[in-house]
């Protein structure tokens, strides 16, 4: 399990789009500049996005994975009326925002980029014309809703009026319905689309696909290259899509040779369910109408809304604990990230039928609360892996004649060692089944099973009583823990695309070098299966330290109150706050 030969993914590494092994191009859903990242957001589409790419790069496969914030839209212009500023420099701040929490979280993407580039538009017009050639855009009026985003076509509406609305004349784009139709029934199946997105694309071409408004009339956005269009802009839904392949062509000169490589590239989308119309619809009846070979999505995993135990997040209504926020908790992002991560907001094929007959967006749905991330760090982390992690180290750890000097001692006899082997035989079924769950993109189900190593650890120690080994029989007490060394390092392999801070912090306490240390390479999934072999015999350790740290009932009840309330009502009682503390002092001065 040790990698000796595997190279990290740097970016000059995963320029070359190779046809040999797989190249794995991913991509996170873009999001809205101006809005700070929910927690449902690392949960759900970034957090997974970096899950797939780790686990990814661990198999050996060539990785390229993409986000960045959507920054030309309505809200954009608005934020910037309100702040005194250019929609530019709002862009730059939060984008940079947006950035700072996603590095806080240990978010690996290859490119965090951004719409407002001038390759971004650029390829939105060089796309833009290519369907105009091939005359898939017909002319005609629509009212455009900028307050409320909907587009409203006149001949269609009962009492077509609307206060805060103007007329324009906009170009539309046609679906494309059958190459649309056998885009979705193959990609689907072949690439094991989630069962929501699957749900809403049906439900979208069943009501009847209609044309889109492409252009709309603002100043902040991608330019529209026709004559008398000057004063209008690409619509948010046609520029937006085309942002990942821009963000791309940002990182590496020869982003042709991934996106528009269809035979060769698998693309793998990461996103929240109201993006879904999007990525399975609109944006492949873009890239089919150009005629272009471009890379179409193999795979799109979707996932419900993470609400929060008092409602859905809204820092106006003051219900709230968002990305940027977590920091404040000095709860470590390890922990934030397995709690994300094991509490991902996915379908299940068990609730699918009552999920559409019910029609209740809360069944799907998921709750933040913060008394079940106090109990899954205590039972998950703490008390099963940790523990685990723990009493083998310490015990490694004591000096000779209490344990092995910080020495790996060389444990012998496997073959022989029913109760080892039986482990052993176990450990390899988990492996197998975490390759499949996360080949199938089951994130939330991987990490259960990786999870359930850890539990295997601890039933073998205990089953085993080692501390009566170490006694009674050395030899049989040098084999469990070495044994159980290996199962740690393990653990920290398959938890890497999980809990990478985590994985490290494992890597210190074995004295291994933290670079270009895990690998899940088919030869290295067949040493996991001699989980005794994986730590050499004669290996010096570090200095074992706790992994998590208890969530004490205090803790729990003061961040709840501390998130709660709207900004105003925070920023109004922390003025008051410092205003009594410094009447206090002044008395103490006088």
């Amino acid at each position: 399990m040790i990698n000796q030969t595997a190279e990290k993914a740097t970016p000059e590494k995963t320029r070359s789009c190779r046809p040999v092994k797989r190249n794995i191009l991913i991509t996170s859903a873009l999001h809205y500049v101006t809005n700070i990242p929910r927690l449902g957001t690392i949960s759900g589409c970034v957090g997974s996005a970096d899950v797939y790419a780790r686990y990814c790069r661990l198999r050996g496969y060539i990785v390229i994975c993409i986000c960045g914030t959507d920054e030309y839209r309505t809200a954009t212009e608005t934020k910037a009326k309100d702040e005194n500023c250019t929609p530019q420099k709002i862009c730059d701040k939060y984008h940079e925002i947006h950035k700072q929490v996603y590095e806080w979280f240990d978010i690996s993407f290859d490119k965090f980029g951004r719409t407002s580039t001038p390759q971004h538009t650029e390829i939105c017009q060089s796309i833009f014309k290519k369907l105009m050639e091939n005359g898939y855009f017909s002319e005609n009026t629509t009212q455009q809703c900028d307050k409320c985003g909907k587009l409203l076509n006149p001949t269609e509406l009962k009492d077509p009026r609307c206060k805060c609305s103007a007329f324009e004349i906009s170009y539309f784009l046609p679906l494309l319905k059958g190459k649309l139709d056998e885009f979705i029934n193959d990609h689907s199946v072949a690439g094991s689309w989630s069962l929501n997105a699957i749900q809403t694309t049906y439900a979208l071409v069943r009501e009847g696909l209609k044309s889109h408004c492409t252009t709309r009339d603002l100043k902040w956005g991608v330019p529209v290259p026709l004559e008398n269009f000057e004063d209008k802009v690409f619509h948010v839904w046609f520029d937006a899509p085309i942002g990942y392949i821009s963000i791309t062509s940002c990182y590496m000169p020869d982003w042709e040779k991934w996106w528009k490589n269809r035979e060769n590239v698998e693309l793998y989308q990461f996103m929240d369910k109201d993006n879904v119309p999007f990525h399975t619809v609109m944006f492949p009846c873009m890239l089919l109408g150009t005629g272009e070979n471009w890379t179409l999505m193999k795979s799109i995993s979707v996932t419900e809304y993470m609400m929060h135990e008092t409602g859905k997040f809204s820092k106006s209504r003051g219900i709230r604990i968002f990305s940027n926020d977590v920091q404040e908790t000095n709860i470590p992002s390890e922990v934030w990230r397995y709690y994300l991560l094991a509490n991902r907001p996915e379908v299940v094929l068990g609730y699918y039928l009552i999920i559409c007959f019910l029609n209740h967006d809360w069944v799907r749905d998921t709750f933040f609360m913060w008394a079940d991330l106090q109990v899954k760090l205590k039972a998950e982390l703490l008390n099963n892996l940790g523990n685990f992690i723990n009493r083998v180290l310490s015990f490694i750890a004591k000096p000779q004649g209490q344990g092995y000097g910080s020495i790996i001692p060389d444990g012998s006899g496997a073959e022989s060692h029913s109760l080892t082997k039986i482990l052993a035989e176990r450990i390899g079924i988990y492996v197998d089944q975490y390759i499949e769950a996360m080949e199938k993109v089951k994130l939330k189900q991987a990490l259960k099973i990786a999870m359930s190593v850890s539990s295997e650890g601890n039933a073998y120690l205990q089953e085993s009583k080692f501390w009566r080994l170490y006694k009674q029989d050395q030899a049989s007490c040098s084999l469990v823990i070495k044994t159980s060394a290996g199962l740690i390092y393990l653990l920290a392999c398959l938890l890497e695309p999980f809990m990478p801070s985590f994985s490290l912090k494992v890597l210190k306490q074995l004295n291994l070098p933290t670079e270009n240390q895990f690998s899940l390479c088919d030869k290295d999934v067949e040493r996991a299966r001699k989980p005794w072999e994986i730590l050499p015999a004669g290996h010096k350790i570090g200095t074992p330290e706790p992994s998590f740290k208890e969530l004490k009932d205090e803790d729990v009840e003061f961040f709840r109150k501390k998130f709660f309330g709207s900004q105003a009502e925070r920023v109004a009682k922390g003025e008051a706050e410092a205003k009594k503390m410094a009447e206090i002092l002044d008395e103490t001065k006088n």
